[in-house]
């Protein structure tokens, strides 16, 4: 099976104009909600500070950070909440995890514990979309606006790609939506495939 962009290409933003464009749409996203897919194994997040302790080898530090920044992320679920949606998204992992993954799980859990609900599924689960690669890297929101996120080799993001054609927005959203009700809940699975794990190796 194709992916369900199915060849769609899109209108390519640089990061500062997806930043406003984003802002602009997200808040206005109550009809079907926040619908977001993760598929790539290893990024780069650059001025994140908890993801900056953990590429220093900083563990406990990264840890701390994520923990810092629960209070603001818990008053941004309240605030999403006044708005009438919900923010969701279904994690694709492989196991063994890698490095940036199992720090990156840890900073979902706060996440999923402070409203943005996730899900995660086996990398064998999606296999079957995958004939022409990798499952993008994509979000819906609300019925407006879907994007793909485009990293550079680096796995830093580099620009993202919108898409305003309703049929395809809607598309997207359903398969999110089946990816996401056929995962498990984030919290359930972080106890027994995460939690135990020793720190991982710093992200060169």
């Amino acid at each position: 099976m194709r992916s369900p962009l199915d060849g769609a290409v899109g209108e390519r933003l640089a990061l500062d104009a997806y930043y406003a464009d984003f802002e602009k749409h997200f808040w206005s996203s109550a009809d079907l909600g926040f619908w977001k897919l993760e598929r790539q194994q290893t990024f780069k997040e650059p001025g994140y500070d908890s993801w900056e302790a953990f590429a220093r080898g900083e563990w406990e530090e990264s840890l701390r950070l994520l923990e810092a920044g629960r209070s603001d992320m818990e008053e941004y679920h309240r605030k999403i909440d006044r708005h009438g949606f919900v923010a969701r998204r279904i994690r694709v992992v492989e196991e063994p995890l890698s490095g940036y993954m199992q720090w990156e799980l840890h900073a979902l859990r706060v996440r999923d514990q402070c409203g943005g609900t996730v899900h995660v599924i086996a990398a064998d689960q999606v296999t079957q979309y995958e004939d022409d690669g990798p499952l993008p890297e994509i979000y819906t929101l609300g019925s407006q606006v879907l994007y793909q996120a485009v990293y550079d080799d680096r796995g830093v993001l580099e620009s993202v790609r919108k898409f305003v054609d309703p049929h395809l927005i809607l598309r997207c959203q359903k398969f999110i939506k089946g990816l996401y009700d056929a995962g498990e809940p984030l919290e359930g699975w972080f106890d027994q495939h995460v939690a135990t794990l020793p720190p991982p190796s710093p992200q060169a």
